[in-house]
């Protein structure tokens, strides 16, 4: 968070409305351009290099292509690109106003491609041969598009050592107005799509923390067995803002906070409450998703490591009010950034193919009463009040 001095001095300039206007962010240190900003200002000689043309920006991607393609190609795709606070994801193109307010040379950028493209060969002596690169995307876009949302008001979730959950909101870019960001999808053609996305900062790592901080369990594969021993959280709110809050709260300040203590407690309530809080950070996304869109989602579909614990997925389910659906294949990313490549070789013929690829694995159907669910909801947004306020 060292660069949020810098994210204050934008906000204090009134560009927040114009950051969200044009790339669908709210000024984070989360995102790349204070980072880049503060790069050029404390390592020594870094600002003098980029001045003489000698320095290159890019996310992992960049870094990639430059060392399969022996420096050749500097290039990204939209969505990594819509992910650094500088690209205007509405035109298409970097913004000069934006890189002029981080004081930022467009030297430094890569060129932005589609997600899906030839955008060129490796180099001979890296693999043996030259191989097409045929596809880029972030890794939360790559997921949306290896489940196969391809349409507007499809929406995944993938639960990881953090959350992220995107909706596809098709050809319309609409900045949010509920504490998300909206953001480039993945783009199989030249054809600009899009999608709101909400991130939770701290997910499948405070299962992590239980193992390693509070030593209750000896892998993380215990918690669920242990949360189970257990039919509730037992009054217990766990709040884990070890890192501030995410969407849709966006308060960095915040702290960790664990209430509804009692003499009663045990370790399996304090299991069940950090694996319930993972869902009820999400069910918090979901409905700011669904008063963006102005319409209701019929069904989310879930993947990455965590979604494999049967215990969370059905509170998921309990929570929303809608089905969960987790895939026979749960590595999504790397599933869709395999599509892109694909299509771009002709491998696959287009979307409507993929979309006949995803199968379900099981689907969690809610079981608690909207009543209930929406009184959990309302002592958790209590207790988020009480973590900011820390």
């Amino acid at each position: 968070r060292r660069t949020e001095p810098i994210c204050q001095q934008l906000r204090d300039a009134g560009l927040a409305g114009t950051i969200a206007a044009r790339t669908g962010l709210v000024i984070d240190a989360y995102f790349s351009g204070t980072k880049i900003r503060w790069l050029l200002d404390q390592v020594p000689g870094a600002r003098a290099a980029a001045q003489r043309g000698e320095l290159a920006f890019g996310t992992i991607d960049s870094w990639l292509v430059w060392q399969l393609t022996g420096g050749r190609l500097h290039v990204t795709d939209v969505t990594n690109a819509s992910r650094t606070m500088l690209y205007d994801i509405r035109r298409g193109r970097w913004d000069d106003e934006l890189l002029a307010a981080l004081d930022v040379p467009a030297s430094l950028l890569p060129e932005v491609l589609p997600s899906s493209h030839r955008i060129g060969d490796t180099d001979a002596q890296v693999l043996g041969a030259p191989l097409p690169i045929g596809g880029i995307a972030g890794d939360q876009q790559a997921a949306l598009f290896g489940q196969a949302c391809f349409e507007a008001g499809m929406a995944k979730n993938t639960y990881g050592t953090g959350c992220f959950m995107l909706m596809h909101t098709g050809e319309r870019f609409e900045p949010s107005r509920n504490g998300l960001v909206a953001t480039a999808a993945a783009q199989p053609d030249m054809t600009r799509q899009y999608a709101l996305e909400g991130s939770v900062f701290i997910a499948g790592a405070v299962v992590q923390w239980l193992r390693d901080g509070l030593g209750l369990i000896a892998k993380s594969s215990d918690v669920q067995a242990l949360a189970a021993s257990v039919p509730d959280a037992g009054g217990v709110m766990f709040v884990p803002a070890f890192t501030g809050l995410g969407a849709p709260y966006w308060q960095p300040d915040a702290r960790g906070t664990i209430t509804g203590l009692t003499r009663g407690s045990t370790a399996a309530h304090l299991a069940r409450a950090a694996l319930e809080s993972i869902a009820f950070q999400s069910a918090a996304l979901l409905e700011a998703m669904k008063r963006d869109a102005g319409a209701p989602i019929s069904e989310l579909r879930v993947d990455g490591g965590a979604c494999a614990n049967d215990l969370l997925m059905q509170f998921q389910a309990d929570l929303l009010g809608i089905p969960v659906v987790r895939p026979k294949v749960i590595e999504t990313t790397a599933l869709g950034a395999a599509y892109l490549a694909g299509l771009s070789c002709g491998v696959y013929r287009g979307t409507a193919e993929l979309a006949r690829q995803w199968q379900a694995e099981r689907t969690f159907v809610p079981a608690m009463s909207r009543d209930r669910a929406r009184a959990l909801m309302s002592t958790w947004e209590r207790a988020v009040r009480q973590a900011v306020a820390v």
